[in-house]
């Protein structure tokens, strides 16, 4: 249909009649951001009602597995060198060799999770364990990664309530926590050397599965969460998108302190509030996770391994009892295999150089360090 004097390109008569923009906006939000896949067929999307048995993602050690890793712990303590020195070289495992690869191709390119089980932490020294821990994980992932502006290596994750500020963090407090990621580190491990009385299971969800959900109900939230408008305020102030989708795979990164402020860190008020969308995204990737969860009774001894670009991650709450032995104790680190390791996409960038660049400082506490220090820092200056 043509319309009179509505030309003012073409001419007074016989422009085009051009409908409104409208319609063309409604499209766009309910498709998916351009080049995002529809769905992701991979063996990275799960949900944990598809794994019967803990056998499916659990490496259990047997007795000649343990004699071998001991045999390794001896012969590199015999070399005399600094236990962050170990290597698949001095630390060498020629049966659990291939058991090994085999988890490591899991955490990069598999379902992204795996666990190692049957070391007993009471038979070591913190020395020796920590070594065996360093020993066992360069066949996973051969890059260490700072946790902070200190530059500690090995975070102690136990519960704390001689401060209110301590207590209400999560790394030491005792309350469940969110789905999240940690803000670096391709993969994230973590040692038990203890667990509580009660609770403290760890839970972990697919980002994968919770992308193709969204993806099939919600592309408008998948829009959100791509753009690049979130206001992280930790560990500093910038602006980025939650979700990637870089190099052929989709890139999760994100926790909820660092937009909405927690207890021990409430957010500045001079810093900009996530929109209703931002909000109820948060809340519709939480729901996905939680709906296909897998959570894993976590035992003494277990050496855990996520992906933490793929995997998100939370802990359930926990009660400590009074021995020693009953009190939780985990000691996390955060890795990158320069072989197999992803690509990371420019703007996540900045935390993977302070955290793998091996000219910056580093420390490494076999115990707590007594000060809590946090690496979390205020931005309201």
């Amino acid at each position: 249909m043509a319309f009179e004097g509505f030309g003012p390109v073409c001419g007074p008569r016989a422009a085009v009649f051009q409908p409104p923009a409208f319609p063309k906006a409604l499209k766009e939000i309910s498709s998916l951001p351009r080049g995002f896949p529809a769905v992701l067929d991979s063996p990275l999307a799960w949900s944990g009602l598809q794994f019967k048995r803990d056998s499916e993602y659990v490496l259990r050690l047997t007795e000649n597995h343990v004699r071998e890793i001991e045999l390794a712990l001896q012969n590199f303590k015999k070399l005399g060198l600094d236990g962050d020195l170990v290597c698949r070289q001095n630390f060498p495992l020629p049966t659990l060799d291939r058991e090994f690869n085999h988890l490591r191709n899991e955490i990069h390119s598999g379902k992204g999770f795996g666990l190692i089980r049957g070391l007993n932490p009471q038979r070591y020294s913190v020395e020796d364990l920590t070594t065996i821990y360093l020993g066992l994980q360069y066949y996973i992932a051969n890059v260490h990664g700072r946790q902070d502006k200190k530059g500690n290596m090995l975070v102690h994750i136990i519960a704390d309530a001689s401060t209110k500020m301590k207590a209400s963090h999560h790394r030491h407090s005792t309350s469940p926590i969110t789905f999240h990621n940690e803000e670096a580190g391709d993969v994230v491990s973590w040692l038990t050397r203890n667990t509580a009385v009660a609770g403290g299971k760890c839970i972990i969800a697919s980002s994968y599965t919770v992308y193709n959900a969204l993806a099939a109900s919600r592309p408008d939230l998948v829009r959100a969460l791509a753009r690049s408008d979130w206001p992280f305020a930790l560990p500093r102030f910038h602006c980025r998108a939650v979700l990637f989708y870089h190099d052929g795979k989709i890139i999760a990164n994100f926790g909820r302190a660092a937009l909405l402020g927690s207890a021990s860190h409430p957010r500045p008020a001079n810093l900009p509030k996530l929109s209703t969308i931002q909000i109820e995204a948060l809340d519709a990737i939480e729901a996905i996770a939680e709906a296909t969860r897998l959570e894993i009774e976590t035992q003494a001894g277990d050496i855990h391994f996520i992906n933490n670009l793929a995997v998100l991650h939370r802990r359930e709450g926990f009660v400590n009892g009074n021995s020693f032995m009953e009190k939780r104790h985990l000691v996390r680190m955060r890795l990158r295999d320069d072989t197999v390791g992803w690509s990371i996409p420019e703007d996540l960038s900045h935390e993977w150089t302070e955290a793998f660049n091996p000219a910056l400082s580093r420390v490494w506490h076999l115990e707590p360090m007594p000060d809590g220090y946090f690496p979390l820092r205020s931005q309201s200056n």
